[in-house]
């Protein structure tokens, strides 16, 4: 049996409690989280707010918490995505001065998209550090660069497109196809607000030795200091960093 850490933080066993809750039983209720931990219902809310913000819950329609991507998406191997980090940091960190905004690596996990490694712009007003979040990838510049990396039939099968519960709606699945054309034309794609009112972001693909596609370089800024002027200088600077990252 473990011994309890003698300088245990209670809120962090607490939101690991209710990780292992959510694998465990798969859904849970605010009540029933304040339960099993003996706290306020305030406090539970909190709590499982943070792990949603961090891709470990989902809230389903009826207000009760589900397991999230963080819990329930497969992975790249620890040692891959080590690896990667390690390879692109020089470059990202290059980046991040020349563009003077922040960078992120960000891989694909099915339809979602998990980013693994940030760099922080030192601006005063910037993005910050997204390490460990998990967004839908059609909503991402980083993931949209993945998804044109497939085929078109390939990215409609991982949407479930022609079955009876596909992942995207019509005219969701219309917009996301029409937009992976023109990402697949100039090799960018762009995220105007798609995930966070106020964010703009721009992402390119990076490639292994095997000409593999494994993860999207990506500058992400405030909408104030995005403007279409600004955007080929920043798709050269986020292009130089990808080869630098390719050819390292």
């Amino acid at each position: 049996m473990k011994n309890k850490p003698p300088y245990a933080l209670d809120s962090v066993d607490n939101a690991l409690r209710l990780i292992q809750l959510l694998r465990d039983q798969g859904r849970l209720r605010v009540t029933e989280a304040a339960a099993e931990l003996g706290v306020g219902r305030s406090t539970a809310h909190r709590l499982l707010a943070m792990l949603v913000y961090r891709g470990f819950a989902e809230q389903d329609d009826s207000h009760g918490y589900l397991p999230g991507p963080s819990l329930t998406a497969a992975t790249p191997l620890a040692g891959d995505l080590q690896q990667l980090r390690a390879t692109a940091m020089p470059a990202m960190e290059r980046l991040c001065e020349r563009a003077e905004e922040t960078v992120n690596l960000v891989v694909r996990v099915g339809t979602q998209t998990r980013f693994v490694a940030s760099v922080e712009s030192n601006q005063i007003l910037h993005v910050g550090d997204r390490r460990g979040t998990i967004l839908p990838a059609a909503r991402t510049s980083g993931g949209k660069a993945l998804l044109a990396q497939l085929r078109p039939g390939e990215v409609a099968m991982l949407y479930g497109i022609g079955s009876t519960e596909p992942a995207l709606a019509g005219a969701e699945w219309a917009e996301l196809a029409s937009e992976l054309k023109l990402v697949r034309r100039r090799g960018y794609a762009t995220n105007p607000e798609g995930t966070e009112a106020g964010l703009h972001a721009i992402g390119m693909p990076v490639r292994d030795k095997a000409g593999e596609c494994v993860a999207a370089l990506s500058i992400a800024m405030p909408s104030a200091r995005y403007s279409g002027q600004r955007v080929t200088a920043l798709v050269r600077e986020l292009r130089a960093a990808v080869d630098a990252i390719e050819h390292a």
